[in-house]
């Protein structure tokens, strides 16, 4: 086997409070946790690591396995990022999750030791009458974004957005936002978890101790100006940045994908099974699955029924 075969990776889990079972019930994912809000698909992060499931480096973490390979299996892309530049979940919100923001690159480096975060979400499943929060519906001043944290009004200055399955948004660092209850979402983002919260509907742990807000850190990175209109993706294209470029292949029998050294690539497959090839390495994926594909000049075939996203530099 080649030391650039693409790999199946199994995830970090994360238990939140506002979290369900859809991950375990609909997306093959075990785990011995009740809960599962997050599985962190592709993930290098100290706070969860993905773990490599599948080859001769079968039990590594991502991480271990990218130093492994070295840099250029990461492409040359990643050479101006410091440190793996993704972070690729599912998130099931059986409940809302709290309204926060994250910063952007310069403060999140000088105050938190490590990158902001630009995301963004592709919504798999949507209830009837979910809705998430994006921006503000208006602009709004410093003060009165403290205050309204202060008096719990905040949700009547935010931007509600009614959603569908098949959606997608880009949450650009800075802006205020939420998903939620009823949204499972695949989420694409830099490679970060400095979250900071300013309303938590007052909720309570396990403890029944109240998470903590980040008030003042909030005020000083969100954009107070009225979010702008949302982005129809007209195209495979879902979202394209300085970060990262998201795309969705809608597999009928088999198709090729063309990739090259300047990028690594992952596959996540969102729907349905099949198998994902490169050379002679294959792999059967299903529904759930998470592959990364190491920077290379080549072509993965890919043949089945399935919905997948792909996401690279």
């Amino acid at each position: 086997m080649s030391n650039l075969s693409p790999v199946k990776l199994s995830p970090a889990f994360k238990d939140y409070l506002w979290g369900g079972t859809k991950l375990k019930e609909k997306y093959n994912k075990k785990s011995d946790l009740e809960i599962v809000a997050e599985s962190w698909e592709m993930s290098c992060h100290k706070d969860g690591q993905s773990v490599v499931a599948s080859g001769e480096y079968s039990g590594k973490t991502l991480s271990e396995y990218v130093e492994i390979l070295g840099k250029s299996a990461l492409g040359k892309k990643a050479g101006k990022f410091s440190y793996f530049p993704l972070l690729i979940k599912f998130i099931d919100a059986k409940d809302n999750l709290s309204i926060q923001v994250h910063p952007r690159d310069e403060y999140a480096l000088r105050v938190e030791g490590e990158y902001g975060k630009t995301e963004m979400w592709y919504v798999l499943e949507a209830e009837e009458g979910a809705y998430l929060y994006y921006g503000f519906n208006r602009d709004i001043t410093k003060e009165e974004f403290a205050e309204r944290i202060k008096n719990n009004t905040i949700l009547e200055v935010l931007n509600k957005v009614n959603v569908k399955s098949g959606d997608v948004f880009f949450i650009d660092a800075g802006t205020v936002h939420a998903i939620g209850a009823g949204l499972m979402i695949c989420e694409i983002q830099q490679n970060s978890n400095t979250t900071y919260r300013v309303y938590d509907y007052d909720r309570r742990d396990k403890e029944g101790n109240a998470r903590p807000l980040h008030v003042e850190k909030a005020i000083e990175v969100s954009k107070l100006t009225k979010a702008p209109e949302l982005a129809k993706s007209e195209s495979d294209v879902l979202a394209s940045c300085e970060y990262f470029t998201v795309k969705k292949a809608m597999v009928n029998g088999e198709t090729t994908l063309k990739i090259d050294e300047s990028s690594f690539v992952s596959l996540i497959i969102v729907d349905g099974n099949g198998t994902i090839a490169l050379g002679e390495d294959k792999i059967d994926v299903t529904k759930g699955d998470s592959i990364f594909v190491p920077a290379q000049n080549g072509e993965i075939m890919m043949n089945g029924e399935m919905e997948v996203i792909v996401s690279s530099l």
